[in-house]
């Protein structure tokens, strides 16, 4: 039997709560992304989610594509619909829908190149200012001032410590190590905990621990999405345009501890590989340093 399009949303809607009661995985975010996108790509196909599933050709998704691009949608954010479609057809679904007597043939996607462009650093104008800003957030709330505690919390964990948006969200007491009197950050980026499962374990700086202790821990903060949405709005009043201000502390992070440490930090700090660090976090095209001669270092 070949289901119909909005019969396959439906069903992975489901077996992903299952499978979520398994492994933990999809989270609900990754679900609610896969069926907007699949609606998205089957809208620019000119597809009804009544249609076959086996209507979902390479052909289809190529007009999607095109379609998007007609419209002034970045190449970047085109193919993450078409990635979010993908994820109905994972190879974890498909025993499920076996198991519901379906025939779902293989996903077949266009040659279509979309990476995101290489880590560029600010330059020194926005760097300054971003610094500037974060400078007066220690100094507010060390004061206990107008700044808010999770404001700064949040921009210390993405500036300081290269956090994404939601490990700082998912960060518990249990995220903060004493060993032989100093203090250590340890997690799982989320993102990475099925493929390299690297742990980060960094040095926490006593001017920061003395801060979070003074607070009372980690529970005494509240943490919610509003305080990224609020962070996004005063990085970019400073220059920082990515689509999401607040990950520019992040590639700031990583791109300052792979310059001044090396690449075997920012992958420590960062818990995500070299390859990745290199294109998408750093900028090895802008070294730091002062002119030098090379003849002087034989």
């Amino acid at each position: 039997m070949k289901p119909t399009i909005e019969q396959v949303m439906k069903c992975y809607r489901v077996v992903a709560m299952t499978e979520r009661a398994k492994t933990g995985r999809p989270g609900e975010e990754t679900v609610m992304n896969c069926l907007r996108g699949t609606r998205c790509v089957c809208e620019a196909a000119g597809l009804a989610l009544s249609s076959s599933v086996d209507e979902v050709t390479r052909q289809r998704i190529d007009a999607a594509l095109a379609d998007f691009m007609a419209r002034g949608i970045s190449r970047l954010s085109a193919w993450s619909y078409v990635c979010q479609l993908r994820g109905i057809f994972a190879r974890w679904c498909l025993p499920y829908y076996r198991d519901a007597g379906w025939e779902i043939p293989k996903l077949e996607l266009p040659a279509f190149r979309a990476q995101p462009p290489r880590y560029v650093r600010p330059c020194p104008e926005v760097l300054s200012r971003v610094k500037g800003w974060y400078q007066s957030l220690c100094r507010q709330v060390k004061k206990g001032t107008a700044v808010s505690g999770e404001l700064w919390l949040a921009a210390t964990m993405m500036l300081e410590f290269a956090m994404r948006n939601g490990d700082v969200l998912r960060l518990t007491d249990d995220n903060f190590v004493l060993r032989e009197e100093q203090h250590f950050l340890s997690y799982i980026p989320h993102k990475t905990e099925l493929t390299s499962g690297r742990r980060v374990f960094w040095p926490i700086h006593p001017d920061i621990w003395s801060i979070i202790d003074d607070f009372g821990g980690m529970r005494c903060f509240d943490l919610t999405d509003e305080v990224f949405v609020e962070m996004n709005r005063q990085l970019r009043a400073l220059g920082m345009h990515g689509s999401k201000a607040s990950y520019e502390l992040r590639k700031i992070c990583v791109d300052h501890v792979y310059q001044k440490f090396g690449a075997e930090m920012a992958v420590s700090i960062s818990g995500d590989d070299i390859r990745t660090i290199s294109r998408y976090y750093a900028d090895p095209a802008q070294p730091n340093i002062g002119s030098v001669r090379i003849v002087d270092l034989l």
